[in-house]
């Protein structure tokens, strides 16, 4: 399954540590790498239009034995219906071998499936519930209409009473006709109820029947994923094995997601073990179309998605040299921040790109620590509202409690006007307008947000192209509502402008610019004490 390079590599320095697969740079040797697999599948003829609806694919750089240099290539899934094609690595297990226990156990449960599918279906299971139904509305017409009459002739004996002048033996009859209407009511109850206990035993046989089936289906179910989980027994570097099972006993979902193991990069590492390959550098990049919910640009590399393989890579990468994550390097420790705005009540600062608006997981510095250490008298929290670590510009912060409550409701009610400005990789078709796309994260690959038309938040962006140069748009943003990574995932968005913001690592092109090119340039507030129209202007770095 190793390929070597069709290029000379020898002017190409090796990595000295493996790739971050979580943030990265790929390496030139994977890029070169991901230029031969997409050369490959141009090939492929036979699987374009499944290719052109979108798929990820990854290369692992590894060393050989004998020290020779080259790449592994691999599918997240399967692909063309198999998991096994010459050209890539084989799953760490194929669950679609048609001899396998799972394709067997499978088929069962789908039997299963059709055995509750056809009673649902039969005729007679559609008319044991239809002659329940209509035998429940007779007895309903049935007894009200005895329930009238009772009550009617109720109303005549005491109208009769009330006119008075009658015998003791009138009296005794009239008793004797009540006991017997309601005797008779009674027995007409009585014998509905019967008839309508049968037909429901009819019907709650087949129930009885599909439950049955169902639980049959479920339990066989579960016992299958958690067989199938437990096949995939995972290596790292140092030879030891853990299957999902285990990998996932201690994550807070506790256990394995659908399709985990199944993605490129658990692929490629446990195939490099099992064959002595040493792993060098990796990339996953994205062939075709981007999906309906999520952003996937064709071509583009991405960092491996947290859900699924986060926990799968944090035990395979055990005995790899891993270069740091570089989100978790404290750059800005130490840096002065820029003040552009400052009174008594109220501070505005210039937060940089890739410094963090409050403290998160790493101990790392926040404009937030920063101006607690600039104003050790100031009461409640300073940060009024957030940027994302790499965005840079306006972040407003207030001295005082009560300053700060009233700031954040103008967050809230949206009376606070803020402009961004962004260059995107591309340009929109039109030059103005408004995208309405609701948000929500993507549970398996956090921070990555989507859209969702159930579940997402309504996010609506104004926005207005100020430039067009060499196929790059400067814009500027003026952001209806506050979703995170709003602007990002509109740029990005097939259904949004689909100019990804240049240089963004989740939604667009790293290595399109040196940062995430989006700042945050204006900001105007109602200042909480003087009452009076604020104005804060920040100059775009870029």
């Amino acid at each position: 399954m190793i390929h070597f390079f069709k290029q000379n590599i020898e002017d190409i320095s090796i990595p000295e540590k493996f790739t971050f697969p979580f943030h990265y740079t790929p390496h030139p040797l994977t890029r070169i790498a991901a230029d031969e697999v997409r050369s490959y599948l141009s090939t492929r003829l036979d699987w374009q239009d499944e290719i052109c609806k979108g798929k990820m694919f990854g290369v692992l750089i590894v060393r050989t034995s004998d020290g020779g240099i080259g790449y592994l290539a691999a599918f997240s899934g399967n692909l063309a219906g198999s998991n096994m094609h010459d050209f890539f690595v084989p799953p760490v297990y194929d669950l679609l071998n048609p001899d396998g226990y799972f394709r067997k156990e499978e088929a069962e449960i789908s039997a299963l499936n059709k055995r509750i599918g056809d009673i649902c279906k039969s005729d007679a299971y559609i008319l044991s519930k239809k002659e329940y139904e209509d035998t429940k509305a007779d007895a309903l017409s049935s007894l009200s209409s005895a329930k009238e009459s009772l009550k009617e002739n109720k109303k005549e004996r005491d109208e009769k009473r009330a006119n008075g002048n009658l015998s003791p033996e009138e009296l005794d009859a009239m008793i004797r006709e009540s006991q017997f209407q309601k005797a008779e009511y009674k027995r007409l109850e009585n014998s509905w109820k019967e008839r309508l206990n049968e037909a429901e035993r009819k019907v709650k046989n087949f129930d009885a029947e599909i439950l049955q089936l169902k639980h049959e289906r479920k339990t066989r179910s579960a016992a299958l994923q958690l067989w199938l989980f437990r096949q995939f027994d995972m290596l790292n570097a140092k030879g030891e094995r853990k299957d999902l099972c285990e990998i996932f006993k201690d994550t807070p979902q506790e256990l394995p997601p659908a399709g985990a193991g199944e993605c490129a990069l658990p692929k490629l590492l446990q195939y490099a073990y099992l064959n002595d390959l040493q792993p060098l550098a990796m990339g996953e990049f994205w062939c075709g179309m981007s999906p309906k919910d999520e952003i996937r640009h064709d071509g583009y590399f991405y960092p491996s998605c947290k859900g699924k393989c986060e926990p799968i890579l944090k035990h395979m990468l055990v005995g790899l040299k891993v270069e740091p994550n570089p989100l978790s390097e404290d750059v800005f420790r130490g840096t002065p921040l820029r003040i552009l705005y400052e009174d008594e009540w109220v501070v505005a600062t210039e937060k940089p790109s890739g410094m963090l608006s409050v403290p998160g997981k790493n101990d790392l510095d926040s404009v937030q620590q920063r101006l607690k250490q600039m104003y050790p008298d100031a009461t409640g929290p300073l940060v009024v509202h957030r940027l994302d670590m790499a965005t840079s510009g306006i972040l407003l912060a207030a001295k005082d409690k009560d300053v700060h409550a009233k700031l954040q409701l103008q967050f809230e009610t949206r009376s606070i006007s803020k402009e961004y400005t962004a260059i995107l990789d591309g340009v929109p078709k039109e030059k103005c307008g408004i995208v309405d796309l609701p948000i929500c994260l993507n549970p398996l690959d956090r921070p990555r947000q989507m859209v969702d038309f159930e579940n997402g938040k309504r996010a609506v962006t104004e926005y207005n192209v100020v430039s067009v140069y060499a196929g790059h748009a400067r814009i500027v943003f003026k952001p209806q509502t506050g979703r995170t990574h709003q602007l990002r995932v509109h740029s990005a968005h097939k259904l949004g402008l689909e100019s990804p913001i240049s240089g963004d690592e989740l939604y667009g092109n790293p290595d399109s610019a040196p940062r995430l090119c989006l700042h945050a340039s204006k900001l105007v507030f109602r200042h909480p004490v003087s009452d009076k129209e604020i104005e804060i202007v920040s100059p775009c770095p870029f």
